[in-house]
């Protein structure tokens, strides 16, 4: 018996791997050679092609094809109808699968809804991309990034709250939480 739920109208081809207490819901489609995580969610109508892997605990809202390339660690969001590519210069007529690009999404990030996630790059560790964003390159841990092309407005903390910087020191509002921005780099300073 599968440890995981899997919706009757989902397509799961053989040789992908998911982990326990994940749910697959309607219309979706799990390439053979993905690998999902334990706890994951994925909305209805949600793309997953061979190679993507997704960690534990990743959560796939609506309408989002995860595309050969893209890496999710734990703890990922990924908004309805956000956007992956994998390809930079796509042509209808030029086969271009051997230059497929590796995106990797880092542990806690989120993804807001209708967003897009041009290839070849890497959103840091508890990064927020906001709705309709255009990412076009890397993005550090932590950073708030909104628009087309997407610019870094700010920092979040790892409960998803804006992090007001006071002589380069923030603490969360709803964690309690302090980080330290140093060299345009934030961090989490540990807890006693």
């Amino acid at each position: 018996m599968d440890k995981y739920y899997a919706h009757e109208t989902a397509i799961i081809d053989e040789g992908c791997e998911i982990g326990a207490d994940s749910k697959v819901w309607h219309f979706c489609h799990l390439m053979g050679g993905s690998k999902i995580g334990a706890n994951c969610s994925l909305g209805q109508n949600v793309f997953v092609a061979a190679g993507v892997v997704l960690g534990n605990n990743v959560k796939v809202q609506n309408n989002v094809s995860l595309y050969t390339g893209v890496i999710c660690e734990a703890d990922v969001f990924l908004g309805p109808s956000m956007v992956f590519t994998n390809v930079i210069n796509p042509r209808a007529a030029v086969i271009r699968k051997e230059e497929y690009q590796k995106t990797i999404i880092r542990k806690g990030a989120t993804i807001g809804a209708n967003a897009t996630i041009i290839c070849g790059n890497e959103i840091g560790t508890f990064a927020f991309i906001g709705a309709g964003t255009v990412v076009t390159k890397n993005i550090p841990a932590y950073a708030l990034i909104v628009g087309n092309p997407g610019q870094q407005i700010g920092w979040m903390s790892e409960r998803g709250c804006r992090l007001n910087f006071i002589n380069k020191k923030a603490t969360c509002e709803e964690s309690k939480d302090q980080y330290v921005l140093e060299n345009n780099f934030v961090r989490k300073l540990n807890k006693k």
